[in-house]
């Protein structure tokens, strides 16, 4: 069979694939989530999927056959291809997995951890937000601006939800489920009253950390008829963001400072790394899930001890975080404006606009390089149209989240 043909019959494999999927119950909601990255299953494939005829093929020749697809699929969305080849059954996932880079090492992003792991070091990833009003929702994208038909690649989805003392982000894989108690949960943002300072919240714990329990800022879901809890997934506070108080009202950009509690600074020093996760921690449902009489009759109810007065647990073996400050702008005389240069990625005037830098002591021996890079830039170019430019040690939900902060109303920073 020539390599055209399995790549022919893996694309007509993909109505097939959801049926098959351990995500079957939530078949209804199949069409809009492939849109977003699909999740190699963490539980078991079920023996008919084992039995198809494509999973006895040899060792050898599937190797040869994903390492074809992978280099020939390299941009969206011919690349989801490859996420076909991890989807028809165990064996085609394990040795996908293996041959598939993180974003560091490719500049390619593949399935949904991809969105967790550092960006490249040479080039950013480009993409761009799509603010919705009306349903204060914010839909991240794959790509340099958005096109004209419906093919854009969405990433990451975020809800607005309005509180009395604080604003929260809630994200999502998906643009429409927004539910904590759903496997599409991957963190959120959270405000104080002022929006002067929010904190970013991941679903799972820092990868280096190696915390087994979460500390008592997290939200924790509980059965209403279970002492124990149903699902001990929490929310990890892993960075905070901070706006400077504008109390003379004087005229000028906001001023920003992000400390990524989950990432060192050693990340950025010669030789150094970044935490990169490898994959989803294995679904809590499956040790302490209910009995399905339970499970339908009885409600999940949240309960969330969150305090952002509460100091932060530093990254385990590294003293000091990485510390991200927004790159001052200069005023320019003949537009009386404050400019930055964007390289052609921003295009209207906004106080939303920014880019970030990281802020390094001499003590931390960073390289002149490193310091001047920009990691982060956001800006806007059209109506409730906003680009969002990332690199390494960020990740697509770092990146994200810090973005999102600039969405909520400062009245105390203008």
């Amino acid at each position: 069979m020539s390599f055209k043909s399995i790549v022919r019959e893996l694309k007509e494999m993909k109505d097939g694939i959801g049926n098959i999927s351990r995500r079957g119950a939530e078949g209804k909601h199949w069409g809009r989530r492939t849109r977003s990255y699909i999740a190699p299953d963490q539980g078991p494939l079920s023996g008919a999927l084992q039995q198809g005829q494509w999973a006895n093929l040899p060792p050898e020749l599937l190797l040869d056959i994903i390492q074809r697809v992978e280099e020939s699929e390299t941009s969206w969305p011919a690349r989801n291809v490859v996420v076909f080849c991890a989807s028809v059954c165990k064996s085609w996932r394990e040795i996908t997995k293996e041959i598939v880079k993180t974003p560091e090492e490719c500049g390619r992003l593949t399935f949904p951890i991809s969105l967790k792991q550092p960006g490249p070091r040479d080039s950013p990833i480009q993409c761009f937000i799509r603010r919705d009003r009306a349903t204060s929702t914010f839909l991240l994208y794959f790509g340099l601006t958005p096109s004209e038909g419906s093919s854009d690649k969405l990433m990451l989805a975020a809800r607005r939800i309005r509180r009395p003392t604080s604003t929260d982000f809630v994200i999502s894989l998906v643009a429409d489920d927004f539910s904590r108690a759903s496997n599409t949960y991957v963190g959120k943002l959270r405000s104080n009253f002022l929006g002067t300072k929010f904190t970013i919240y991941d679903s799972q714990p820092p990868y280096d950390t190696g915390a087994g329990q979460p500390n008592s800022r997290s939200s924790r879901r509980f059965h209403s008829k279970q002492v124990s809890p149903r699902v001990p997934a929490c929310n990890y506070s892993v960075a905070t963001i901070s706006y400077e108080l504008n109390v003379l009202r004087t005229r000028g950009p906001r001023r920003m400072q992000c400390a990524m509690h989950s990432i060192p600074i050693s990340s950025i020093q010669e030789g150094g790394t970044a935490p990169t996760p490898t994959s989803f921690p294995q679904s809590f449902d499956e040790q302490f899930s209910p009995s399905p009489a339970l499970r339908k009759k009885d409600p999940v109810t949240d309960i969330c001890s969150t305090s952002l007065s509460e100091p932060l647990a530093p990254v385990q073996g590294s003293r000091d975080p990485l510390i991200l400050k927004n790159k001052a702008p200069r005023w320019h005389e003949h537009l009386q404006c404050w400019c930055l240069n964007f390289r052609g990625r921003v295009t209207v005037a906004s106080v939303k606009n920014f880019q970030l830098v990281a802020s390094v002591e001499p003590t931390h021996n960073v390289s002149p390089v490193e310091q001047d890079k920009v990691i982060l830039q956001f800006g806007k170019i059209g109506k409730d149209i906003f680009t969002m430019d990332y690199r390494y040690p960020l990740s697509a939900f770092h990146a994200f989240a810090i973005c999102l902060s600039s969405f909520d109303t400062k009245p105390a920073c203008e």
